[in-house]
């Protein structure tokens, strides 16, 4: 159940970034079933020059790291903002079921934040070039570590 008291420590955290300025005005908090406070962070993208640093991942591995497990099942999660794709692939990833944001991508992109390219860039079918040229080769030889994951019984999948 959305508690906006959680929504006022995500925002609480981006807004600490517009004095730190390690990051965007990004900020998150992930809950227990409970509700509980799990984890909080903000986005680090300037402070740890690491362009994954986003408020939503850094949460999340503190809440890795505190729950140890690579499994956020159960957990809500808390963000000023509408997640980026990065943000949202690392959410389905950690099994994350429920979101809620604050301010949506547009109000992201009023501030000069770019996600709209990378959503046209993935509906695009990954075809626009100026915006990374993706290339397969040599998958013949690739497939080798795919296939011996496959046939190996005690491989974890995630």
């Amino acid at each position: 159940m959305y508690d906006p008291k959680i929504m006022a420590l995500a925002e609480k955290e981006a807004e600490s970034n517009l004095q730190t300025k390690e990051g965007g005005p990004f900020g998150s908090v992930i809950v227990d079933k409970d509700g509980n406070i799990v984890a909080q962070g903000h986005n680090q993208v300037l402070h740890n020059n690491d362009p994954s640093a986003h408020g939503e991942i850094v949460t999340m591995r503190k809440a890795c790291q505190k729950l140890n497990t690579y499994d956020l099942s159960g957990c809500t999660l808390y963000t000023n903002a509408y997640p980026c794709p990065m943000c949202l692939a690392a959410i389905i990833w950690a099994n994350i079921k429920t979101v809620y944001y604050g301010n949506t991508a547009k109000d992201a992109a009023d501030i000069g934040f770019r996600d709209d390219f990378i959503y046209k860039f993935i509906n695009g079918g990954a075809s626009d070039t100026s915006v990374l040229n993706l290339q397969q080769h040599d998958r013949d030889n690739t497939m080798k570590s795919f296939k011996a994951f496959k046939e190996d019984s005690a491989a974890t999948i995630y």
